[in-house]
């Protein structure tokens, strides 16, 4: 068994938010942190207190994680981004929520004291003695402590207290991975009544020192125990009061933590078989368990049933019988062409989910560049003469403000350029369409056509209803577009044409060619830094074009230039963040691998947001996942001179001072799928129905046992329901008996103890 975490995540929008600007407004944008480390960064909005983001991720994570924290920044082009406030959830608060927590929080005062972050390593010992014994506190060192000084780190230290006395250990300097390795001891009071506090602090020589965080512990349960040793997360001191509530303004939120238990391949099985097996009989099959599970699936979850079944289907290569078969069910319930896919059936939420997981990498090629180019021309562009705002163009050619007409008219010709652009790249891509969705429509062409003869050219719907008299009426100052429109309804409609008419040969040897060009995971631009002598130097890079597959992560001058292998897939042992003050900038990260000779080896690539470092971060961390030899540590810091920069070791070799993150990843359209994880999240659900199904079975056996006679091929449909039934009992029972596999702890360290 293994335990896997997930947050999907939707940050909708925020509404009176205070103004930090001269201008009397904000530009505010979103930060998600899970537990301090920063994940997401959302798009600025510019000039409000009310803006809308309406941004969804979903971020993979190890169970052990504790809170995720939304901060709202005032972005600032001269200085420092303001903090405007916060909201946090605790992993216990959305583990409440089944459901996901949703709706307006209000956001909260962001307090230095109560930013803490990392863990501290302690061995906590009773020694016997007169009167009481002594309580032992050795402070090893600690980990991922907040970066206080400009620098980007801190100078920590640890004051220990207990019974009105207290001690502290040295000053490591500029450091968030210090090692003491000192012992202090106290007389204990008579009944070991009382509490233990350790307190780190960063040390500054002009102004207070910096608050880092602090463990407490109950020295009657110490004493009970005798002794206790591992790593401890560091608590915020929480004594403060708070501004009054909703004075920062608000953040609406979508959260829902899914935790899974996911059982060995094996015990998938038979659930696998069963469901394939209906889907290659369609609907001649004996139990119709398809048409079963979409009956008992209520509405609001019928999106994420058929996203699963369709992820299921397609690594089992059935995808187009699992969606041939729906398309007969909806068309057996269908009376016009022109109503297909309209209703919130298991079809038309499979098919959305279709082109979504299999037509997004073809989309990204296609549209991706016209799209690029849109944003990194940033025209000011609105039609409505109510929302104009002149002053947001600047001045024209003759030095003076643009008038409203003249803003229209650019307006209406920057859209219809961009509007040209994405239709006539979209009617070009027929054979750049991925082979197994051209196959799927021609396929519901085919049964279109066969249900209804007479109207098969009106089965080509309006594309968007763009070009109908209620669409020009609704919004009359968008008829500047309509000719741009009616072209692009004849080349969508030609386009959709072409899709379907192409030939079997043809297809088999188009989808031939694509095997064998094995995409990119990712590619794009990168910052290379060069070393030097004993480290890396602080400003030497280069940029170049990187692109990582399924064999290696390679690199060239230009995308279009040849390749030169850096890395080998199979060589990577990690993927990890740097730490800011090594490079002076918060988005460096490192792939730590072994050379040809089995030399360890670190290169050094710098992105140009948090979103890309997460994204290269994350793609490197699911390509590498099955790698033997991952480390279970590193160093987040660069070794130069004869130090490491985080912990100041001065072995080159030292296994580390941070634990490795390779289980935190982004979800993205290109992900590779997650077969037994398919299987167990459609496990869930039909276990959530079982009741239902139950039901379905007793009526079919009884109108079995009244006389009705089964004329299909192979068992009774009741037979087929039944076999689901006990499958998912055996699964049941599986997820009752087997241990449940936690994250591996580190090799030479201690694991975490809770407090």
């Amino acid at each position: 068994m293994a335990k896997r975490s997930s947050l999907f995540i939707r940050i909708v929008e925020g509404k009176n938010l205070p103004a930090k600007d001269i201008t009397g407004s904000s530009d505010p944008y979103c930060i998600v942190k899970v537990d301090n480390e920063p994940i997401i960064r959302t798009a600025t909005v510019w000039k409000t207190l009310c803006p809308f983001w309406g941004e969804e991720y979903q971020v993979h994570l190890p169970p052990t994680f504790h809170a995720v924290a939304f901060y709202i920044m005032d972005e600032d082009a001269l200085s420092r981004d303001d903090v405007i406030g916060k909201v946090c959830l605790t992993r216990d608060t959305l583990a409440a929520h089944p459901k996901g927590f949703s709706g307006w929080a209000h956001l909260t005062e962001v307090d230095p004291d109560e930013e803490v972050q990392g863990e501290i390593h302690l061995r906590l010992e009773v020694v016997p003695g007169t009167p009481a014994g002594r309580l032992r506190c050795s402070v090893l060192e600690a980990r991922d402590l907040a970066p206080k000084d400009r620098n980007g780190a801190s100078d920590p230290f640890v004051r220990v207290r207990y019974n009105g006395r207290t001690q502290e250990t040295s000053i490591v300097k500029k450091s968030c991975y210090p090692r003491w390795n000192e012992t202090f001891e106290f007389d204990l009071e008579e009944g070991a009544a009382g509490s233990l506090c350790v307190e780190a602090w960063d040390w500054d020589l002009v102004s207070r020192n910096d608050f880092l965080g602090k463990v407490v512990f109950n020295v009657q349960r110490l004493w009970a125990a005798q002794q206790e040793e591992g790593w401890f997360r560091l608590q915020p001191d929480q004594s403060k009061s708070r501004r009054g509530e909703g004075s920062l303004g608000s953040l609406q939120l979508e959260v829902r933590l899914r935790d899974e238990t996911v059982l060995p391949s094996g015990c998938y099985q038979p659930l696998v078989q069963l469901l394939c097996r209906e889907v290659k009989l369609g609907t001649q099959g004996p139990g119709k368990l398809i048409p079963l599970i979409e009956e008992t699936t209520s509405t609001e979850c019928r999106q994420e049933v058929a996203t699963n079944l369709l992820k299921l289907f397609l690594g089992q290569g059935l995808a187009k019988d699992f969606l041939d078969l729906l398309f007969q069910l909806e068309l057996g319930r269908t009376s016009e062409a022109n109503t297909l896919f309209r209703s919130n059936s298991l079809a038309s939420k499979s098919m959305e989910s279709f082109l979504k997981v299999v037509g997004m990498r073809y989309l990204h090629g296609v549209l991706g560049p016209i799209i690029d180019r849109v944003f990194e021309e940033k025209k000011y562009v609105e039609l409505d003469p109510s929302k104009v705002e002149v002053k947001d163009v600047g001045c024209s050619g003759l030095h003076r403000p643009q008038t409203e007409a003249e803003v229209l008219e650019q307006s209406a010709q920057t859209l219809r350029i961009h509007l040209g652009a994405l239709l006539s790249a979209l009617s070009r891509s027929v054979r750049a369409c991925p082979a197994v969705v051209r196959a799927t429509f021609r396929q519901l062409f085919r049964r279109v056509r066969e249900r209804f003869p007479g109207a098969q050219h009106e089965a080509v719907q309006n594309v968007g209803n763009m070009d109908t008299p209620a669409s020009r009426a609704k919004e009359a100052w968008m008829e500047p577009l309509q000719p741009t429109v009616r072209q692009g309804v004849a080349q969508l409609k030609d386009f959709i044409t072409k899709l379907v008419d192409i030939e079997e040969k043809e297809e088999l040897d188009l989808q031939r060619t694509l095997s064998l060009q094995a995409p990119p995971v990712k590619e794009g631009p990168l910052f290379i830094h060069r070393t030097k002598g004993k480290g890396p130097l602080m400003s030497s890079f280069k940029k170049l074009h990187f692109s990582l597959t399924t064999e290696a992560l390679s690199f060239a001058k230009t995308p279009g230039s040849k390749k030169s292998a850096l890395i080998k897939l199979a060589n990577i042992r990690a993927a990890e963040k740097v730490e800011e003050k090594s490079f002076g900038s918060s988005h460096v990260m490192q792939v730590i691998y072994e050379d040809d000779a089995g030399k360890p080896q670190t290169v050094y690539l710098q992105c140009k947001c948090v979103n890309e470092l997460n994204q290269w971060l994350s793609a490197l961390r699911k390509v590498s996942i099955s790698n033997p030899g991952l480390l279970g540590s590193y160093h987040p810091g660069v070794f130069r001179g004869d130090k490491w920069s985080c912990c100041h070791q001065k072995d080159k070799s030292d296994l580390g001072c941070d634990k490795t993150r390779s289980r935190v990843t982004l979800q993205e359209w290109n992900d590779p799928l997650d077969h037994d994880l398919e299987a167990q999240l459609i496990c869930r659900h039909l276990l959530g129905v079982e009741a239902a199904l139950r039901e379905k079975h007793r009526e079919l056996s009884a109108g079995t046992e009244a006389g009705s006679v089964h004329t299909g091929p192979g068992e009774a449909p009741e037979d087929a329901l039944a076999q689901l039934l006990q499958v998912l009992q055996d699964l049941q029972e599986a997820h009752r008996s087997g241990p449940a596999s936690l994250p591996p702890s580190e090799p030479h360290r201690p694991g975490p103890l809770q407090t």
